[in-house]
């Protein structure tokens, strides 16, 4: 166990010398003794201790008071007082600061410890105390950011279905077979979008809920990835065509099936949607005893550096996407199903070269963090 570190600010050597041998005994470390106010808020800001033992009365223009707020204010560092003066007056401008203990000279060695030791435990406290509070707050501004966004989504094509039928409303007899039929098409395209936006939701509030579990079972992994091509080159019909491989012996893995289908749909569709028509996409799967690799490839668009940063976060669209329709969700819930399943993504692009995306998978899932991830969600 790291020893607490601990600053004694105190302008009588002998006494000084003596707090610091007790400090010691007590198995505390003193990087440092100081005998003013100004010396104590620099060391603190150089040495950032645990805790400061503050003598109040202090030769110069700084009392130990004065330093002690600003030591608090700057760098949150817990302070106890030392003194022989124990006045009303002094005791009123010493609470003003909240220290964290006030020790009347002469003390003994077990008063000095309970203090501090109090002291310490108190600023741990604290410290957890704000740091959840900062993280309560985070996370109500990011649900407040996704619902915002997921509402901007969604209103999009609303407003269209909405155009659309207005103009076949009021000119309908104005309008060609042609011109009808392109208004049905995108209030079809507008719905189809809207009811993969509340999928996707859905999905990702299963997740983040706890209601969408890891359960793992054994697989025959190949010929789960060769039915799964052929149901999306049956969809994607001579557009493009998946070039899959595999290596290794992927007869039987022990994977989720369900979570495993969310993360190779959405980056084949992914890398079909942004690759030219006619290019080929290309799947790789590896497997060794321990370890499933899945590798999905792709020689269209690329992303852009700075998108990589927040490539996973919801609604986050690289900026050279277009008019390609997307919700921004779908790599949201593959990073989820990953981590899930306890496995790595990274990804590798480059602009206008394509993209290729790398996950790694544990082969056989242990029972007991099959069991947490499920409880946890």
């Amino acid at each position: 166990m790291v020893a607490e570190r601990i600053l004694v600010v105190e302008d009588e050597r002998i006494v000084a010398r003596d707090i610091e041998k007790r400090l010691k005994k007590l198995g505390y470390v003193v990087p440092a003794s100081v005998a003013s106010a100004e010396a104590a808020i620099e060391k603190v800001a150089e040495l950032r201790p645990d805790l400061v033992l503050m003598d109040i009365r202090l030769k110069g223009q700084m009392d130990g008071i004065e330093a002690a707020e600003q030591i608090r204010a700057k760098y949150e560092t817990p302070v106890i007082y030392l003194t022989a003066y124990a006045d009303e007056a002094t005791l009123q401008r010493a609470k003003a600061t909240e220290p964290f203990g006030y020790i009347v000279k002469p003390f003994d060695e077990r008063d000095l410890h309970v203090a501090i030791e109090v002291a310490l435990r108190r600023q741990l406290s604290e410290t957890a105390i704000r740091v959840a509070l900062e993280k309560e707050k985070e996370l109500s501004e990011l649900k407040s950011r996704f619902w915002s966004m997921a509402a901007h989504e969604i209103r999009n094509p609303m407003t269209s279905i909405l155009g659309c039928a207005q103009m076949l409303e009021h000119d309908n007899h104005h309008l060609s077979e042609e011109r009808r039929r392109e208004f049905l098409y995108m209030i079809q395209q507008s719905v189809r979008r809207m009811d993969q936006l509340l999928n996707d939701l859905l999905a990702i509030g299963r997740v983040e809920g706890g209601s969408f579990k890891f359960e793992s079972a054994p697989l025959e992994l190949k010929q789960f990835c060769q039915r799964l091509v052929e149901e999306m080159q049956f969809s994607t019909g001579s557009h493009h065509s998946i070039v899959f491989h595999h290596q290794g012996d992927c007869e039987r893995a022990d994977l989720d099936q369900k979570l495993l289908r969310h993360i190779l749909t959405n980056l084949l569709s992914n890398a079909i949607k942004y690759s030219p028509e006619g290019i080929p996409v290309y799947f790789d799967l590896a497997c060794t005893d321990q370890q499933v690799t899945l590798q999905v490839r792709d020689t269209g668009i690329g992303i852009p550096s700075d998108a990589q940063q927040h490539l996973f976060e919801p609604f986050q669209r690289a900026s050279n996407v277009g008019n390609t329709p997307g919700t921004g969700l779908g790599l949201t819930m593959v990073k989820r199903c990953v981590d899930l399943h306890g496995g790595r993504i990274a990804v590798e692009s480059e602009v206008g070269r394509g993209t290729t995306f790398i996950i790694q998978l544990p082969q056989h899932q242990p029972v007991d963090s099959q069991l947490a991830r499920t409880v946890s969600g």
